[in-house]
């Protein structure tokens, strides 16, 4: 966004039923759901509700939570000074929310109260009848969170574009409040609404760009994405700075599934060792443990510490007014890189489920938010890393001539978004890629992998009624029909439609 005294384009998209019309999945197209994307309601209501913070504004197609969490963490690590007594004050927001509306707004990464996230829709609202703005739901949500930071007075706010970037609602931000931009690596999704190349949606991402400031570019696997940024960044007048280039550290990860304890206190594994080397910084390099897990992380933390170098050497008085280059160190990025916490994405959790006898069964679980094919095939390169593994602490237990089996089972729940497919998200993880050395058939490997399908619905996301989860039977149809996911018809199982399902899903599938 470039001219703010100015009525932007704005696209109107929606997707209604016609008969006989079905996607892919067999499923008629919802009936009047639309998405609004334009500036123009909000862009006449901010006068009434100003926004002042410091911000560092994130855009992606994935990644772009990560580096927020990450970015949140290591300024909150950042120590006090006789001029700066108290801590930084952090606010962020993401979209969507994991559980509840309010843990998208976060202060100092604490969920926003019920109190505080009230008071602050309330005023949007007011505001919205006052002038007959007339908000969609999604700008309603990110205006209250935008009031939350101002109201607060947080010192910086990390704030994720919730979809596209040019167009998205965290976009109405005024250019004198933005510090520093960021992207994320940009893939296909949301074609419907952004557009159908990866240079035309790399194009509405890059549209958070603001005159004057830094826009850090993440790695990327489409060289058009840089073509593209480049230009778009170059021609609102900003600077376009490359993420870092985060290195592996010394010390390999050891760690094995076939360890995993669910009564044990701690089912994670060890953090990745990386290197790297901040501008800001350039005669000692940084070491740090990253918690995060998977190889696209050492992408996502580079980005985040391109935003770190480019907010130390700032002179917007923003920024300069905070001290951060007097009080950043290497130590209190390392301290904020370890402590940092994404639940959601590829994260480890122990959870426990009653059976039908009254007994309790706990299980050991891999939450990740894979939503397209670019972040499937991540996922699927993180399950066979951790095969891998596994592999190698058989390698010198196991006799040659035994295998032993490793039970991976999937919990699926589907969104319904074309023109994206069953097969184009879960190709990339089933079955489960094995390395050179290791196979599924039970005579020529040391692992056996036991692969199982368990389809069910997700929770409808609050204030968003155009997220449609996909009916399990139907996800069921699909998977059954193409041979390239799973051979066998009894190693996939529907959830029944309103009806509890944990119960059935821990009898029926064995861990």
């Amino acid at each position: 966004m470039t001219v703010l005294g100015k009525e932007p384009e704005s696209y109107i998209i929606t997707k209604t039923q016609t008969t006989g019309l079905q996607d892919p999945l067999g499923l008629y197209l919802p009936t009047a759901i639309a998405i609004d994307l334009s500036l123009t309601r909000l862009l006449q209501l901010l006068p009434h509700l100003p926004y002042t913070r410091p911000t560092l504004h994130i855009a992606g197609t994935n990644g772009k939570g990560s580096v927020s969490a990450l970015l949140t963490s290591i300024l909150l690590a950042t120590p006090t000074s006789p001029s700066h007594p108290a801590p930084l004050h952090i606010g962020q927001f993401n979209s969507l929310h994991l559980l509840s509306v309010l843990d998208s707004i976060t202060l100092s990464n604490v969920p926003v109260s019920q109190a505080t996230y009230d008071k602050a829709r309330n005023e949007v609202l007011d505001a919205d009848r006052a002038q007959g703005t007339k908000l969609t739901n999604f700008e309603v949500l990110t205006m209250a969170a935008l009031r939350v930071f101002e109201n607060e007075k947080v010192d910086i706010v990390v704030l994720e574009v919730g979809m596209g970037g040019r167009l998205d609602a965290t976009n109405v931000i005024p250019d004198d409040s933005v510090l520093v931009s960021a992207l994320t690596a940009v893939d296909l999704d949301h074609q419907m609404f952004l557009g159908a190349t990866v240079g035309l949606i790399a194009k509405e991402k890059a549209g958070i760009a603001r005159k004057g400031r830094p826009f850090v570019l993440g790695r990327q696997k489409h060289e058009e994405v840089k073509e593209v940024v480049k230009a778009t960044v170059e021609s609102v007048g900003g600077t376009l700075v490359p993420a870092l280039e985060v290195k592996p550290g010394e010390g390999a990860v050891r760690w094995s599934i076939l360890e995993l304890d669910p009564d044990g206190a701690d089912v994670t594994p060890p953090p990745q060792p990386v290197v790297v080397t901040l501008n800001s910084f350039p005669d000692t390099p940084l070491h740090a443990s990253l918690p995060l897990h998977g190889a696209h992380q050492l992408d996502n933390l580079g980005t985040a510490l391109g935003v770190i170098d480019s907010l130390l050497s700032s002179t917007v008085p923003l920024a300069t007014s905070l001290n951060l280059k007097g009080r950043i160190s290497l130590d209190s990025i390392a301290q904020g890189i370890a402590a940092t916490r994404w639940p959601g994405r590829l994260s480890f959790h122990t959870l426990s489920f009653p059976l039908q006898d009254g007994q309790q069964k706990k299980l050991v679980v891999l939450a990740d938010g894979a939503h397209n094919p670019a972040s499937a095939e991540t996922l699927g390169a993180y399950i066979t890393h951790l095969l891998s593994l596994s592999q190698s602490s058989t390698a010198s237990s196991t006799p040659s001539s035994l295998t032993t089996t490793v039970p991976i089972t999937y919990i699926l729940a589907l969104s319904h978004s074309p023109p994206k497919t069953s097969l184009q998200t879960l190709s990339p993880i089933l079955p489960p890629t094995l390395t050179r050395s290791a196979s599924t058939s039970t005579s020529t490997s040391d692992l056996n992998v036991k692969t199982s399908v368990a389809l069910l619905r997700f929770t409808p996301p609050d204030g968003m009624p155009w997220i449609k989860s996909v009916p399990p039977a139907s996800s069921r149809r699909r998977t059954v029909a193409d041979p390239q996911l799973l051979r066998r018809r009894r190693d996939i199982w529907a959830a029944p439609e309103r009806t509890p399902f944990w119960s059935a899903l821990v009898e029926r599938i064995s861990l």
